[in-house]
């Protein structure tokens, strides 16, 4: 069986990125909610499940969220902020079209995001490969030399202990080289969201204390926990400073969550740069003793006992 981080599912954010910039043009045509959708569905995934029946408003949020539910977790958080987004505009009665062209640029800087991280995490999985088929080639370069190690490490009591032990240890590292791989390669889609969406609800009119209040309706219902605290903390402080200013709140806001996505991209970047040094710690206290035991140790017992039997 293959480790589950060689594995990994490319997180398709630019496709999702693509439908929704699509629906924009559409309704930004005149086009009516539901035919937009079903024009999209030919692009097939979670448009396709979305359009079928033509649903409308609440409906469409939750089908939306539906048919998100079995996408890569990532890709599913977005087509969530999706929804959400689709619910703020039409309650606060802000117009879709430029919600959605911004909720897209969003999720095409993620796309880009995820394709850096891609890029840089490849070098270390790539060596990672290599050191953990550093045992077979050492049983291998025993055989080309006429020692015979596996028959060591599966007939004598001291080749079991080896190939329980590497066994062990080489299990041991791909769990481990798989926990790093997995949190290097993790993506937030939701940075910033909360503000992107009280700027929605503030530019439809709405005032400020219902503009929060349908946003915090809004991720509850998608399920984005994480994005709904930030709105929360984050907006405040936004909000206040263009109070005391006297400045329109809404491009505060989504000056303000347009920085979070630039942290987020960064450490996202940071932690695909370290997994490289990071990976040290397995490769040496798991992959390369590992090497010993089922690569090195069985040729030195089968060319000890050769040799004891010669004498």
């Amino acid at each position: 069986m293959r480790p589950s981080w060689r594995r990994a599912p490319r997180v398709d954010l630019a496709a999702a990125a693509s439908t929704v910039d699509r629906l924009a043009v559409l309704l930004d045509a005149g086009i009516a909610p539901p035919s937009a959708w079903t024009h999209v569905a030919r692009s097939g995934g979670v448009a396709a499940a979305v359009a079928s029946g033509a649903p409308v408003g609440h409906e469409l949020a939750a089908r939306l969220v539906s048919a998100a539910s079995s996408a890569p977790a990532e890709e599913s958080i977005a087509w969530r902020s999706v929804a959400a987004a689709w619910r703020v505009a039409t309650e606060a009665g802000a117009p879709l079209s430029p919600a959605l062209r911004e909720l897209a640029a969003t999720l095409r800087a993620l796309a880009q995001t995820a394709r850096d991280v891609e890029v840089a995490r490849a070098g270390p999985v790539a060596t990672a490969r290599v050191v953990l088929l550093l045992p077979l080639v050492g049983i291998g370069l025993a055989a080309l030399i006429g020692v015979d190690a596996l028959g060591t490490l599966f007939t004598t009591p001291p080749g079991w202990v080896c190939l329980v032990a590497g066994g062990a240890l080489i299990a041991c590292g791909v769990r481990w080289i798989g926990r790093m791989v997995r949190a290097a390669s993790r993506l937030d889609p939701t940075p910033g969201l909360g503000l992107d969406l009280l700027a929605i609800a503030l530019r439809g009119g709405a005032g400020v204390d219902r503009a929060a209040g349908l946003v915090d309706a809004a991720l509850d219902d998608v399920d984005l926990e994480a994005a709904r605290r930030g709105a929360v903390e984050q907006g405040a402080e936004v909000l206040a400073f263009s109070r005391a200013a006297g400045v329109p709140a809404a491009a505060l806001l989504r000056a303000e969550a347009e920085e979070l996505r630039r942290i987020a991209r960064a450490d996202a970047a940071s932690r695909a740069a370290r997994l490289e040094t990071r990976l040290l710690a397995p490769l040496g206290l798991c992959v390369l003793p590992a090497f010993v035991l089922l690569g090195v140790a069985p040729v030195l017992l089968a060319l000890l006992s050769s040799t004891a039997a010669v004498l």
